[in-house]
């Protein structure tokens, strides 16, 4: 399984930015996609999460400011993010789970300047 990722970059507080990551493998039974986030100096957090049945998970963190979507004939997933604070600086990474597995693709970088 491959997740490609793209969007992030530098953006002003207040901003808006969209991320995008696409699925590509055996991705046939892949449940739940969605992006982790890690700030410097912190553990890596799950910021949201939608299942094949596009019920979502959002952190406290990013509720209301973030919305998750997801395009399962294409295994894409997008992440909208909105009203960016500084605090959402981080690297963020794509996820896909399966039953067992949870693939983890290569971060992009989101810094939110004040």
């Amino acid at each position: 399984v491959q997740l490609q990722a793209s969007g992030g970059g530098l953006v002003q507080a207040g901003g808006s930015a969209t991320l995008s990551c696409t699925a590509s493998g055996s991705i046939f039974n892949v449940r739940d996609m969605g992006w982790y986030r890690q700030a410097p100096g912190k553990q890596r957090e799950l910021v949201a999460d939608i299942g094949r049945d596009e019920i979502t998970y959002y952190a406290d963190s990013v509720k209301g400011r973030f919305a998750i979507s997801r395009d399962n004939a294409k295994s894409k997933v997008d992440l909208q993010m909105s009203s960016l604070k500084p605090e959402d600086t981080g690297t963020y990474y794509c996820h896909a789970r399966f039953s067992v597995t949870d693939y983890v693709g290569e971060g992009t970088q989101v810094t939110v300047s004040s």
